[in-house]
């Protein structure tokens, strides 16, 4: 559920407007008064929103990841794990 505050209320509580959105990964809304509002969100799940968008930005791209979320979904294929993965393309974990 997302929190909404105001621009005088963030400055009051920032450090526990902070650690909301970092130990409860709430995103926090803040309304401003004649200006744009904004919103303040964990930087790990902006990456992965960011990320997510440019692979979907390519049409072509985007069918191909559809297409394998529902192969999967059928019960193709077996579970691996990320390190049976990097095995297999031969990335080995960092040291």
């Amino acid at each position: 559920m997302a929190v909404e505050t105001t621009y005088t209320a963030l400055r009051a509580g920032l450090a526990g407007f902070l650690d909301q959105v970092t130990d409860d990964r709430e995103v926090v809304f803040v309304r401003r008064r004649g200006a744009r509002d904004v919103a303040i969100l964990p930087a790990d799940e902006l990456s992965s929103l960011m990320e997510t968008a440019h692979l979907l930005r390519s049409p072509k791209n985007a069918e191909r990841l559809f297409e394998a979320i529902r192969w999967a979904e059928q019960g193709n294929g077996e579970p691996e794990t990320v390190e049976s993965l990097r095995r297999s393309v031969g990335l080995e974990p960092a040291k």
